[in-house]
């Protein structure tokens, strides 16, 4: 293993050149990242003398003579290490969204040894000595609530990260951790190179029957794009694909389909089960040093549902109902195929194609007939942003002058209500070979009244980009999907926060997902939905009736949909519930086994992410936490109920939610601070619905 500097002096710090755009703070409004100026050849040297500061300010602290106060001990951690932020919220962003080889190097470079700041900072004897001291005396302290969050949150991430064990303890968990950062980095690189390589190319324009004229260019445009001749569809991260609802050839979804499942465990350079194996025997190590019998008793101690029990009993409970429902549904598409004589059981590359035929049969509504309405700068400015303007009084201008990480991100200015600068926002919405799967949120500017810094957040999406000089339209799905992405958003552009590790999205797992799913509602709200599906050639709005076929049909094939994600939540659990003596797990018989389990190991329905190319387990932070959809939806059914008894889509409403809930991060206990909005507790053990 190598061996990485640990003690750097300021001075290592000052040997970053003066003409690096990291060296000091951005002159951009909102300190947003100079891209135009800011080279692949910046990011390693920024990060190292970045690191170099931030443990010699850290060493500081910890070694001075003085009494500790909040303020020379916390306060002063929380000023910390701004170079090094500065550098790595951008790094986040381009290796996440606009990769390239220099990048992906550079991040297996450093992860291990970002790894090692972030023990040498928890595992500083001195300096949790000054924090366990503030935090035993915090009740003479006389602290507002908010300082005293910040010192509770302090010392209990200090205790979780190992500061109390032995020397030889700290020494093996160091190990630990700079191994499983490594992998996990080599994890996200082996599965971008996955779905980028497992396109579905073919000459043949009979294996592409039932795509729309826009998909057959766009799929032109690809095969063009990789110097291939026909066509060509490429994967999204899922294991379903979204061209499974139209295409009639049986042997191309079939072909596609077995892409996607084996894409990450070919036994080529892109398998990913070795890595997974060692990956949950290192947690699971983990753990056991840190005192907890699995690695998912671990992580859940300060989530919403404190235990891996608890979970795993609400994921039961959930399953049963949806077992029942995809059943019938099964059923109903299984009895669709022998009425139309085809001679085969239901296969999991069946049931998009047959759903989309059975929902078009039963409300006669046809994906291909309302994605017209679904523009994407509409559904993004005239639906997600109207939205947010009507609860919350702000207001979106597009900005020109903000420098991009690629040229299709767009950039918008936020007012707030009294006319001053609240934030920017960055929308990246289009599918890039070198952009990791999925949609999601993050930051470039986290938000600190400490700091006096103002949010500067991005959401991030894979639509399939139009073939040149079409429109980019959008499936309900995908809708959805924008309205989700920017209940992130919100939670981080409404933050005010004093301390930047309080601000923002810095909460539980489990309630994180709560404002995004909660924001959702408005993707199918009467008065938004009728503000953004318009006609994107002629301006008409969607003609009511079929706005209202599509309400109808919102809970049609919920049980599939439901059944996929609970498969993946229930194998997230298995592998992070291992024992810490378990030998390495060969990925498949973990799967089957958790599903049989469940009762889960259907034929015809697949997770929704496959082990081996499940992102956001092993290198995305939902490692024993991707039930956490499940659990926040119970809260968004929770808050969907109080806004409806309350006038719906209100400023006062939407400024409640943002004054008690959105604004507040993690700067009080979660549970009480959704009660305090609500107006009544959570549900200690949530119901599940269907």
């Amino acid at each position: 293993m190598a061996t990485f500097v640990t003690n750097p002096s300021l001075s290592d710090a000052a040997s970053l050149s003066p003409t690096n755009p990291f060296a000091t703070p951005s002159t951009l409004p909102f300190q947003a990242p100079p891209f135009d100026k800011i080279e692949d050849a910046h990011y390693l040297p920024a990060i190292e003398a970045g690191m170099a500061q931030q443990r010699a300010e850290i060493d500081a602290i910890a070694d001075s003579p003085a009494e500790p106060t909040f303020e020379n001990t916390l306060v002063a951690m929380e000023r910390s290490g701004l170079l090094l932020t500065r550098v790595l919220t951008a790094f986040g962003a381009v290796t996440g969204a606009n990769t390239n080889p220099t990048l992906q190097d550079i991040k297996t470079q450093v992860s291990p040894r970002l790894a090692a700041h972030h023990d040498a900072i928890y595992l500083n004897a001195n300096l949790f000595q000054r924090v366990s001291t503030l935090y035993h005396q915090r009740q003479s302290l006389n602290l507002d609530p908010e300082s005293l969050r910040l010192l509770e949150t302090s010392y209990d991430g200090f205790i979780h990260s190992g500061s109390n064990l032995s020397d030889a303890d700290k020494t093996r968990l160091k190990q630990l951790n700079e191994e499983a950062s490594t992998l996990s980095t080599a994890f996200l690189t082996k599965v971008l190179a996955a779905a980028k390589e497992s396109l579905f190319v073919t000459q043949d324009p009979a294996a592409l029957d039932g795509l729309s004229e826009a998909q057959l260019a766009a799929a032109a445009e690809l095969a063009k794009s990789r110097n291939l001749e026909g066509w060509a569809l490429p994967l999204q991260n899922t294991t379903q694909q979204p061209t499974f609802d139209s295409l009639t050839n049986r042997e191309t979804r079939k072909a596609i389909f077995d892409l996607s499942w084996s894409r990450t465990q070919s036994g080529g350079a892109n398998d990913t089960l070795e890595i997974i194996a060692r990956l949950a025997q290192l947690r699971a190590e983990r753990a056991t040093i840190l005192g907890f019998p699995t690695f998912a008793a671990w992580k859940l101690h300060d989530q919403m549902a404190k235990t891996p029990e608890a979970a795993q009993h609400f994921l039961s409970d959930l399953v049963k109902k949806a077992t029942a429902l995809i059943a019938e549904e099964a059923k109903d598409l299984q009895a669709l195929i022998d009425s139309q004589g085809g001679g085969f059981q239901l296969q999991p590359w069946d049931w998009s194609f047959y759903a989309e035929q059975l929902r078009k049969a039963r409300f006669d509504l046809d994906e291909e007939a309302i994605k017209p309405y679904f523009e994407l700068n509409a559904v993004l400015e005239d639906g997600v942003f109207y939205a947010a303007s009507q609860l919350f009084g702000i207001t979106f201008k597009e900005r020109h002058d903000i420098p991009v990480y690629h040229p299709s991100v767009r950039v918008f200015e936020i007012t707030d209500t009294d006319g001053q600068p609240l934030s920017l926002f960055y929308s990246d919405p289009f599918k890039r070979d070198n952009k990791n799967g999925g949609a999601w949120m993050s930051s470039l500017v986290s938000q600190s009244r400490l700091l006096g810094t103002l949010p500067v957040i991005y959401n991030v999406g894979n639509v399939p980009p139009p073939a040149p000089g079409q429109p980019a339209l959008l499936t309900l799905d995908e809708v959805t999907t924008f309205f989700h992405e920017f209940g992130h958003a919100l939670h981080g552009l409404l933050s005010n926060a004093q301390y930047p590790s309080l601000a923002g999205t810095a909460v539980a797992r489990d309630f994180v997902e709560f404002p995004s799913q909660f924001n959702e509602y408005w993707s199918t709200y009467p008065a938004v939905f009728d503000h953004f599906a318009r006609h994107h050639a002629t301006g008409e709005p969607m003609p009511a009736d079929l706005a209202e076929k599509i309400r109808k049909a919102k809970d049609f094939n919920k049980g599939y949909h439901l059944t996929e994600v609970l498969a993946s939540s229930l194998i997230d659990m298995r592998w992070h519930t291992l024992a810490p003596d378990a030998p390495l797990q060969d990925p498949n018989v973990l799967e089957a086994e958790a599903l049989a389990q469940a009762g889960l190991n259907l034929p015809y329905a697949r997770p929704r992410y496959r082990s081996t190319y499940f992102a956001h387990i092993w290198g995305g932070g939902y490692a024993a936490g991707y039930y956490a959809y499940q659990w926040a939806e119970t809260l968004e059914n929770e808050a969907i109920a109080w806004f409806e008894s309350h006038g719906g889509l209100t400023r006062e409403n939407g400024d409640r939610l943002r004054n008690m809930v959105l604004s507040r991060g993690n700067t009080e206990d979660l549970a009480q601070m959704f009660s305090n909005w609500i107006g009544t507790p959570p549900e200690a053990n949530p119901t599940p619905s269907v």
